[in-house]
């Protein structure tokens, strides 16, 4: 009976297109030139030792090598003519004088001593017999020392190339008796110009954020992205989308991420947490969407300074979503939702409840200006009035984010620096009152959803909540010492014995305009003040004056002027007194031997 066979003609991308010159090695320019200002200097060495990650072109430079040695037509710029019969039987693997060792399943001392009886025979054709070793440091130690002699004093004609991604494993013996060549991860955008090119030869149309999503999961190796290429080309035939890639390589959709932020800037706490639920629903791991969180508010921080722009690995359709969005987010909460992302990562596996865990993190940064500024915003207002009307979450998230972003930016102006200083000119953020937020409200922007204006209406209760609240003291305004010297005192009762009490009870303060100095005696009573905020809200609050300014020194006079502590007495101490006023204690003692240092 004949069986018949449909065989297929596919070969896979790894393989397909294979670099066979220098000039094809994709991201590895450092090593081709050296190896080919070797071969026309003629400096040769005689054993080479490719090492880096996985798939960068170790095993292909060392194949390109090998050929271009034995070419008998070599280009003017020293490529293999891959036309003459040396070049012809290496690329039918027919050459006998190229030999592949993979010592990953050939590791043993009787491989080695297999190899070196080949090196003894001349080449038949050409000039040298070349020797890769793929995987060298498989070898075991015995074979190593079987190879070092060889290696060390090899006939003029026997080049030895190894190849190797671990090369803390290999020997020093080795180390030093090879010219070694570092190979370095093949950068993103060189991967991805290579799988246009691929793409182009193949027909295929790819879009560019798609070969971004490919070559940021291979991590540097050309070959594994040929082989999601592979894979996403037989998933979605000869187009290859953005969509397709992301369902195919389970990553989450770049959307998810910018939602989130704007949900952050708008201080909108139930899109949040819904935005994540609906991540875990579609199966990806809590981990995974608040490391994507991560990378993507780094991204946002990298966009923010020229200087860090090339440092942004993305396409150009999110480049520019990515300006968009860094154009509304401040810098400093930025940075501090990343740093309550990188708590969140580091202590995830130890978390018992890890949905809470994450559902926390993000909780946290939606507090981020809130807890910066002590009020709540007008983003935020707007963003609850816009689910009040009933708007859906992608328009609602549209109307709040230019009014987030002039909030954000707002709120890191001067503004800050009218805060409680210290002695070494560290401040604490102020307590704004109602009336410093209206003006700083975004005017030019008043959406309407619904058919309702939004801001008009949220400016109408705040302005009913600041009729119906008590005067405050004007800016201009000094303070009185008397009335401060009333509610210093009522702060202590307050306090009553507590040990904060106890260290600024001795505390002179005086009022001077619109500040109030105080002198303290000591490091801690100093750093009491400084540490714990409720002094300063106390007087804010009892004076009606929110851009009170206190100003903390320690004064040494202080300290010298307290009473000090009175010493404690020893039994020798007493004994000693005693003696001094009756003379005769000291016969007593002699007579009982006594001893009252004891």
């Amino acid at each position: 009976m004949a069986y018949l066979y449909d065989m297929s003609n596919f070969v896979v991308s790894a393989r397909k297109y294979r670099p066979t010159r220098f000039d094809e090695v994709v991201g590895q320019q450092h090593v081709s030139q050296t190896l080919k200002n070797a071969l026309q200097t003629d400096h040769l060495a005689h054993a080479f030792l490719f090492c880096g990650p996985r798939g960068v072109g170790k095993t292909s430079c060392a194949r390109i090598l090998a050929k271009v040695l034995n070419c008998e037509n070599r280009t003017e710029d020293f490529e293999p003519c891959n036309k003459c019969g040396s070049c012809t039987s290496f690329n039918e693997n027919a050459s006998l004088n190229i030999t592949e060792l993979d010592a990953a399943s050939n590791n043993s001392v009787e491989h080695i001593r297999t190899l070196i009886e080949q090196v003894r025979f001349q080449p038949q054709q050409g000039q040298y017999k070349v020797f890769i070793i793929d995987e060298v440091h498989m070898l075991s130690q015995a074979a190593f020392n079987a190879f070092l002699k060889t290696l060390e004093e090899p006939p003029p004609y026997a080049i030895f190339i190894l190849a190797t991604t671990e090369k803390h494993k290999i020997i020093p013996t080795i180390l030093s008796r090879c010219q070694i060549f570092d190979f370095k991860r093949i950068q993103i955008g060189d991967m991805v110009a290579h799988l246009q090119s691929i793409s182009a030869q193949e027909k295929i149309e790819a879009d560019a954020d798609a070969l971004h999503i490919i070559a940021q999961k291979a991590d540097g190796a050309l070959r594994d992205s040929l082989s999601i290429f592979d894979r996403i080309t037989a998933f979605s035939g000869d187009k290859i989308t953005y969509e397709a890639v992301i369902e195919n390589l389970n990553v989450l959709d770049y959307d998810y991420f910018f939602r989130a932020v704007d949900f952050i800037l708008t201080e909108d706490r139930s899109g949040l947490l819904l935005l994540f639920d609906e991540v875990l629903n579609k199966g990806f791991d809590a981990d995974l969407f608040m490391n994507g969180l991560a990378g993507h508010l780094r991204n946002l921080l990298v966009v923010k300074d020229p200087q860090t722009l090339q440092l942004l690995e993305a396409g150009e359709r999110l480049r520019e979503r990515y300006h968009q969005q860094a154009a509304l987010s401040n810098s400093s909460l930025l940075l501090t939702a990343l740093n309550l992302a990188n708590d969140c990562d580091v202590n995830y596996r130890l978390a018992r409840n890890k949905r809470l865990q994450v559902e926390l993190s993000l909780l946290k940064m939606v507090s981020i200006r809130r807890a910066r500024e002590g009020q709540p915003l007008v983003a935020a207002a707007v963003a609850e009035l816009s689910v009040k009307e009933g708007s859906p979450t992608e328009k609602k998230t549209e109307v709040s984010s230019v009014a987030a972003a002039e909030e954000v930016e707002a709120s890191s102006e001067p503004r800050a620096t009218e805060s409680t200083t210290s002695a070494n000119g560290d401040g604490e953020p102020e307590t704004a009152s109602p009336t410093s937020a209206v003006p700083n409200a975004p005017k030019a922007a008043s959406p309407t959803v619904a058919g309702t204006d939004i801001m008009g209406s949220l400016m109408a209760e705040v302005q009913a909540e600041m009729n119906e609240q008590p005067q405050q003291l004007a800016l201009d305004q000094d303070i009185e010492q008397a009335v401060l010297v009333k509610a210093w005192q009522g702060f202590l009762e307050e306090l009553g014995d507590s040990p904060q009490a106890i260290l600024i009870k001795d505390a002179v303060f005086e009022a001077n305009g619109r500040e109030v100095k105080v002198r303290v005696g000591s490091k801690r009573a100093l750093a009491a003040i400084k540490e714990d905020i409720s002094l300063i809200r106390h007087l804010r609050n009892e004076l009606k004056a929110p851009k009170l300014i206190l100003k903390v020194e320690e004064d040494e006079q202080l300290r010298a002027s307290r009473p000090q502590p009175k010493k404690r007495l020893t039994a020798k101490d007493k004994y000693l007194a005693m003696r001094e006023d009756n003379p005769a204690i000291e016969e007593l003692r002699k007579r009982f031997d006594l001893r009252p240092e004891e």
